[in-house]
């Protein structure tokens, strides 16, 4: 995130660090990368430096009545698997570390889900395409190693669910939108606009997610967003970064990500696994992310917003994703 958030002050973070994880901090300094969570860079009297991350509960919803402790619940079991595939030998899994409670994570001032991780040396990468084959081919590997760990536990079942999902059918059927805030009768325009096609593109989802209900043996443990923005260049080799959403899913669930739409990632994967990506699958997962970021951004027009860095940037990429998927 652009902006660090309100509800979390530096000394509230710092007093978490000191609590959860017996760090006396020296400094710390927040970060604006990534999208979705927040990031700040911690150092300790000792002189150790460490990434921390916050997530804000609420964005972790899949509705705005289900309660924050779900969310948490969600988030704690995706990272704890994260920990288990570093502590089974998996190097390459930029693991947080555990608290003095052993848990992987730490809820603070309510709405916060806080990890801390090792400060990682190396090139990072935006969101977008891959730097190069060797890139995409790399994370393949490391792909390939996840899908056939024998860690599960305590990883959860993909229920493909699209977050919010409730409010965005709800703007396609022409509810209205209160006013609350300078985004909300652009969202009711927008969404009035392009209802039809996004209704459609709901329904060619649920038809997807039919054919892979009916295939449930093909299921792996997934990283689930193993974009170029989530990968890092070491000296050790690559390594995969942000672990929040670990699910047990169809292998296509990562394998679209890497997919150039020449059929050699594809084909590579069936080669290594002797599994035979399905077009329909990542097809599925496809849909899903647009769809859910269409939604996940209807929900933050809905609710009150009052035009900060972050809406403005979330209303540049939903209008242009709806007018690009439409």
């Amino acid at each position: 995130m652009l902006t660090a958030p309100g509800g979390l002050p530096p000394a509230a973070l710092a007093a978490a660090l000191e609590r959860s994880w017996g760090m006396t901090v020296a400094s710390i300094a927040y970060r604006p990368v990534g999208w979705g969570s927040h990031h700040w860079k911690a150092v300790d009297t000792s002189g150790s430096r460490w990434f921390v991350t916050a997530d804000e509960l609420a964005n972790k919803r899949l509705t705005d009545t289900e309660p924050l402790t779900a969310a948490y619940a969600r988030l704690r079991a995706s990272l704890a698997v994260a920990r288990a595939l570093r502590d089974a030998g998996h190097a390459f899994v930029v693991a947080p570390v555990p608290a003095r409670d052993s848990e992987p994570l730490a809820r603070v001032n309510g709405g916060f889900g806080v990890a801390v991780y090792p400060f990682v040396d190396g090139q990072s990468f935006q969101w977008g395409e891959f730097s190069s084959p060797e890139h995409r081919f790399g994370v393949l590997g490391l792909l390939v190693a996840v899908h056939t760990a024998g860690v599960r536990q305590p990883a959860l079942t993909d229920d493909f669910a699209i977050p919010h999902r409730d409010e965005l059918e709800a703007m396609c059927a022409g509810t209205p939108v209160l006013e609350c805030g300078p985004y909300a009768q652009l969202l009711a325009r927008l969404l009035t606009r392009h209802a039809a096609p996004i209704q459609r593109l709901l329904a060619r989802y649920d038809a997807c997610v039919l054919d892979a209900h009916a295939q449930p043996a093909r299921a792996v443990l997934t990283h689930g967003e193993p974009h170029p923005g989530n990968t890092m260049l070491t000296a050790g080799g690559w390594q995969l970064i942000d672990w929040d959403t670990v699910l047990i899913a169809p292998p296509e669930r990562d394998l679209w990500l890497l997919d150039p739409g020449d059929g050699t990632i594809l084909d590579a994967y069936a080669d290594a696994t002797g599994v035979t990506p399905l077009p329909d699958l990542v097809e599925l997962y496809r849909l899903r992310w647009l769809l859910t970021d269409v939604a996940a951004d209807v929900s933050r027009f809905r609710r009150p917003h009052d035009g900060s860095i972050e809406d403005d940037k979330s209303w540049e990429i939903l209008s242009s994703l709806i007018e690009r998927l439409t």
